[in-house]
């Protein structure tokens, strides 16, 4: 199953075998061992515009889920794309109290689900239930390994800390 794992950061490294494992254990736990994902890592900047050209919302979000499969016609080994943004994870992170692991993980999740056809925008029931799809998926990989390389700390802490 490929999976291509893209980083457009500057200060903050992360580790991307870790995170193309933690990706394909992700996709059979979700029933898709076979599928094709492509993932990328940005910053706020060009999240804000991703969000600003395809969703029409003009600030950053954590999570872009891109589907390759909506729509009827044959059905495709390509998932799509996922996008999140690095800065906003850590700061969810923090707010929330866990490690920016989890939160980067807890993400992936959200956003593999809405390639797969989930939508918590739609209803509250939808909601609920990608909510428990979503703390499944996540139970089934822990333990999260380490995904930051061990250097930017303090970098991740001014991050947190702005824009709050």
């Amino acid at each position: 199953m490929p999976v291509s794992v893209r980083i457009r950061l500057r200060r903050t490294s992360l580790l991307v075998s870790a995170l193309s494992r933690l990706i394909q254990r992700m996709l059979s736990a979700a029933g898709e061992p076979g599928c094709v994902l492509s993932v990328e890592f940005v910053g706020d900047h060009r999240m804000r515009r991703l969000n600003a050209q395809y969703r029409g919302r003009d600030m950053t979000t954590d999570v872009l889920a891109f589907a390759m499969r909506e729509g009827p016609g044959p059905s495709s080994p390509l998932l799509g794309d996922v996008v999140i943004s690095v800065p906003q994870a850590i700061r969810q992170a923090a707010e929330q109290g866990h490690s920016i692991q989890r939160e980067l993980a807890t993400l992936l999740i959200h956003g593999i689900l809405h390639l797969l056809g989930y939508d918590h925008e739609r209803s509250a029931s939808e909601a609920r239930r990608m909510q428990r799809k979503e703390w499944a998926l996540l139970q089934a990989v822990l333990p999260i390994p380490a995904l930051i390389k061990a250097g930017p700390v303090r970098s991740l802490r001014r991050v947190a800390r702005r824009k709050r």
